[in-house]
């Protein structure tokens, strides 16, 4: 094996040549984090962990590092894990762009390359390698034999592989394997951002944190003193109209690399927008529109969580109604507790559907989504059959629950909430929503969250327009077309 050829570029002036080949800035945070990975592998660091917010662009510096690694020595072979096998695979997809197109890189472009794919590639290299020298594999591949001077697990830990503590352990299980892969005196780099409280990527001084050993980068979106790390992209302005977008729980643990616990959430009643107004009706000009505090509304609707247990017992069924403007705020204009008289020849289920067909009629509305997870499943076409005989110009959307319980109310509330922008009735802050809401926590078995599941119902579901009825039964869409 030949001495691979000295390189007198490091990897700052790399990146720095690349940017400039694609007409691109070097902002200070690459610099940064360009600094920090050359400094670390001149000490001989192997075990590193490079935390930046989203959108930081750390994915993008992480392939041109590993373009640079080929660059010093074409020898290397790189392994990069990510959570599913397509993230991995645009990775070294975009190393393979790298190699053909950086000035730095023309001795490493094979005149017949043997391996050039999206998923997996070969340089010109004179060691004769069984594997690859870059390969992409999701964390639940099959890595197996194969053998690396490299690892990169980029984003390893996304939402769906680390809520529960089952899907935890298998996935630390799953990177337990990646030190049979590496050789020695090889490196690991983690790159990613904390999804839960007890994130692959927890504190050192968290116990039993998974990288404790690893020497870290932590890069969050705003330093202590409240000043923007990367100012050009994301000004003071943008990062707190994210914060409202995305709510504080995934704000703090996506932008600013906290891992907080979902116990640590609070609904806080005092921060809903309160009002009393009610929609107004109006057509001018041909057009129609439904006005509320003289705001037009551009989709309403509303969602149904059904129960029959006896009245006072078990489950409530709770209808939420609500609203939507242009501007992005919600109206939560009414809450329905649905109950049934036991005494009534009527069967359960159809009072509760003549009720919800009243409710539709009344407040013009143009969808009802039913939660059809448990007892519901026969309900949609009952409902249908009583909005028809309400006269009600409303669609019936059956809706099936895959995310707990928890997650969709979190999801929902947290960033309405934190914006401002869940505005509430005072006829239903009359009722025990508020109170249900202030009591409610993310790990409380048994509370009441009934009101709260079938709000966040509502705000999760997208607007669905009026159904087309036959000329004398149609009526006008205050949407607009």
């Amino acid at each position: 094996m030949t001495t691979p050829p000295v390189v007198t570029a490091d990897f700052l002036e790399f990146l720095w040549i690349w940017n400039q080949a694609q007409s691109l800035n070097t902002p200070g945070l690459h610099r940064r984090m360009a600094r920090w990975l050359q400094a670390r592998q001149a000490a001989g660091e192997r075990r590193l962990l490079l935390m930046a917010f989203r959108g930081s662009g750390k994915s993008t510096l992480v392939g041109l590092f590993c373009a640079w690694c080929l660059h010093r020595n074409p020898n290397t072979r790189v392994l990069v894990l990510a959570a599913d096998q397509w993230l991995a695979i645009r990775m070294v997809a975009n190393v393979r762009r790298i190699i053909e197109k950086h000035p730095l890189c023309e001795a490493l472009r094979p005149e017949t390359p043997e391996a050039w794919a999206m998923d997996r590639f070969n340089v010109a290299r004179d060691a004769v390698l069984r594997d690859p020298s870059m390969l992409a594999q999701g964390i639940g591949g099959n890595i197996t034999g194969a053998r690396a001077e490299l690892i990169i697990c980029d984003d390893v830990e996304v939402a769906g592989n680390c809520d529960t503590p089952g899907k935890r352990g298998e996935l630390r299980e799953r990177l337990a394997e990646t030190e049979f892969v590496l050789t020695p005196g090889g490196g690991i780099l983690f790159v990613g951002t904390p999804h839960c409280a007890e994130s692959l990527y927890a504190p050192t001084t968290q116990e039993g944190a998974f990288l404790a050993s690893y020497r870290r980068l932590v890069v969050p979106i705003m330093d202590a003193a409240g000043r923007s790390a990367w100012p050009e992209r994301f000004p003071r302005s943008e990062i707190e109209a994210l914060r409202g977008r995305t709510g504080p729980r995934h704000f703090t643990r996506q932008m600013m690399l906290q891992p907080v616990s979902d116990e640590a959430a609070r609904l806080d009643p005092s921060v809903l927008v309160r009002y009393a107004a009610e929609p107004e009706y109006r057509e001018a000009g041909g057009r129609v529109q439904l006005l509320l505090q003289g705001r037009r509304l551009l989709s309403g609707g509303a969602f149904w969580d059904p129960a029959f247990g006896k009245p006072g017992r078990g489950d409530a069924s709770v209808l939420a109604l609500v609203f939507s403007d242009g501007e992005g705020n919600h109206y939560l204009h009414r809450l329905a507790w649905l109950t049934h008289d036991p005494a009534s020849a009527t069967d359960p289920a159809t009072q509760q559907c003549e009720a919800v067909a009243q409710l539709a009629r009344d407040f013009l509305l143009p969808v009802v989504r039913v939660e059809t997870n448990g007892i519901g499943k026969f309900l949609p076409a009952l409902l249908r059959r009583e909005l028809g005989k309400a006269n009600a110009a409303c669609t019936v959307v059956e809706h099936v629950s895959h995310r707990s319980k928890a997650e969709r109310i979190l999801a929902a509330l947290d960033p309405a909430m934190a914006a401002r922008r869940l505005h509430v009735h005072e006829q239903v802050m009359r009722t025990r929503f508020p109170d249900e809401m202030a009591a409610w926590r993310p790990d409380a078995a048994g509370a009441r969250d009934d009101a709260l599941d079938a709000l966040a119902g509502a705000l999760l579901a997208e607007p669905v327009r009026l159904p087309y009825l036959p000329p004398g039964q149609r009526m006008a869409s205050w949407r607009g077309a």
